[in-house]
């Protein structure tokens, strides 16, 4: 495995990603999806090697496919839950993150729905110069690096299944569509799409995609330099950012995250902007669908839809996201044994 161009001691966010570095985790994630259509799907790469998975906060596709991820690498897991841990009774994050460095931890896989603690911890390790790596799972509105790769490998391997790479994506039309204000997953995305060379497009109500966003991407993709650069659209309705286009990301609405009344109510919201297979019709003829979950059914997409597979990926992102974290733990441990 490509492990020879990897030199990134912890993933907390694609802001900075080469193409080499995208390229690497989907050449090392398409090598585990072909361990994992095997009769025994367990390797020995990790063996004797710890991953604590500390979720700060509520998951089941990302939680589940990390433990899984490291149990099909042979390391050992433990896994955090702040309900039950002595967080309760006043133990603060970086203490936590040092009690399971104690016990022999290799690798933290943070999530926490306040942004920059996974950073915090990272800083804490290498001031400690210890060599634990950190693993961003998702930290408040910043990014969620894990799930758009895992986007990025469904997509490439839908192209093309025997070498998957970013370069696929070059000039493909790609509509992120909902909560984008609120979206960590958005976040990371605009950056792997936009290190593609794909169109991205997003569109939202006006009070989920402000125009403060638009700016902000096109400053940070400025400052990176990003060659060539494709441009960043924002569309305030959703038919412009579905005509001709070859992918849709469509995006929960986090209520849970939302401080205000945003929408006048949910069923307008999927009058407006929920994806149908009417809609599509204004898309690519092999238009396909992709959703990072939890979904809630007939607001973001209709159910007839999601589970059509004539044009839902959703449930290849869910399998295709164990390959790609066993490339991450992989590439990240790698160095380590």
């Amino acid at each position: 495995m490509p492990t020879n161009t990897w030199n990134r001691h912890h993933i907390l966010s694609l802001a900075d990603f080469t193409t080499t570095e995208y390229d690497t985790v989907l050449q090392t994630a398409a090598s585990f999806q072909e361990v994992l259509s095997r009769g025994t799907k367990k390797v020995p790469s990790l063996q004797g090697q710890v991953v604590a998975n500390l979720f700060f906060e509520p998951s089941t596709r990302t939680r589940s496919s990390f433990e899984l991820a490291a149990k099909r690498l042979s390391a050992d897991t433990l896994n955090f839950a702040a309900a039950t841990s002595s967080m309760t009774k006043g133990e603060t994050i970086l203490d936590t993150a040092k009690t399971y460095l104690a016990m022999g931890t290799d690798i933290m896989v943070v999530r926490h729905k306040e942004a920059g603690v996974p950073n915090a911890i990272a800083a804490e390790m290498d001031r400690l110069d210890v060599k634990v790596s950190v693993l961003n799972a998702g930290d408040g509105q910043h990014e969620h690096p894990s799930q758009a790769l895992l986007d990025l490998f469904t997509i490439c391997t839908l192209i093309d299944p025997a070498s998957p790479r970013l370069e696929l994506l070059k000039g493909k039309k790609i509509a992120i569509v909902g909560d984008i204000l609120h979206s960590r997953v958005a976040r990371s995305n605009i950056w792997s799409l936009i290190a593609s060379g794909a169109e991205v497009h997003l569109a939202a109500p006006p009070t989920l995609l402000p125009k403060l966003f638009a700016e902000y991407i096109s400053e940070e993709a400025g400052v990176r330099s990003y060659s060539p650069t494709p441009q960043l659209f924002l569309h305030w309705q959703l038919e412009p950012a579905l005509q001709n286009a070859d992918f849709v990301m469509t995006l929960r609405l986090q209520k849970e995250r939302m401080t205000a009344h945003l929408l006048p109510s949910l069923r307008e919201y999927h009058q407006l902007f929920g994806i149908t297979r009417t809609k599509l019709q204004l898309c690519k003829p092999n238009v396909k669908v992709l959703h990072p979950g939890p979904v809630n059914r007939g607001v973001e997409i209709s159910s007839e839809l999601m589970d059509d597979p004539e044009f839902s990926l959703i449930q290849s992102q869910v399998t295709s996201g164990v390959a790609v974290r066993m490339a991450l733990l992989y590439l990240l441990g790698s160095g380590k044994a």
